[in-house]
């Protein structure tokens, strides 16, 4: 058995699962595209649903440790923190792009696994996420929103590119997998945040009138 066989099955079935989806996909798929037996991916998974709930905690921990790890410097600014946080995520997810369009896609099924990641990993950044609102209010780097909408807002600037990979090539012609749309919307939910949350903004209205 080859020692990077893991790795091989892993990228083998996002491919696939991102191509076809969960339900399209078979064991006897990913093998063939692993160059694998059946049984190495049982020895590894035990069957596909296995695989499935390891592509959810390969992509979630590497996305709540981006979010730990930027959030320890709050304390320099929750604008700041949350901006970082921001280039960090987005980067991932360009990265690991298939991956990533794969997961919100699934995610968005009423199905045990995902019920499970909600009630692991979602909350976890909920957790972290208001904390960063409840620092920019309480500092006034924020204007006072709905903590609820604000996270529909910025969990929708993160994932719509991603939900939406294929819309974006064929309609609008934007490539979520190149560096120059990695740089340009950074810009853009840098923009979101001084323009929607930032409270210099209407300082600056408040001062001309």
């Amino acid at each position: 058995m080859k020692k990077d066989s893991k790795e091989v099955i892993v990228k083998a079935a996002i491919r696939l699962f991102n191509a076809n989806g969960y339900s399209g996909t078979s064991i006897r798929d990913i093998a063939s595209a692993a160059k694998v037996n059946s049984a190495t991916i049982a020895y590894h998974f035990e069957n596909k649903l296995g695989l499935l709930e390891y592509c959810f905690m390969y992509f979630f921990e590497r996305y709540i440790h981006i979010i730990e790890e930027q959030f320890s410097h709050i304390d320099h600014g929750a604008k700041d923190c949350l901006k970082k946080i921001s280039s960090e995520l987005l980067h991932y997810q360009c990265e690991n792009i298939e991956l990533t369009s794969f997961v919100y896609r699934e995610m968005s099924m009423d199905s045990q696994v995902c019920r499970e990641i909600m009630s692991t990993y979602s909350l976890k950044e909920k957790y972290y996420f208001q904390k960063i609102f409840e620092k920019g209010f309480q500092r006034k780097e924020f204007l006072p929103h709905s903590i609820p909408y604000l996270f529909i807002q910025y969990k929708g600037l993160l994932m719509m590119p991603f939900i939406n990979a294929h819309y974006l090539r064929e309609v609008l012609y934007i490539f979520p997998n190149e560096r120059f749309f990695e740089q340009k919307y950074l810009k853009e939910i840098y923009n979101w945040i001084e323009n929607t949350l930032a409270a210099k903004v209407i300082e600056k209205k408040e001062a001309i009138l």
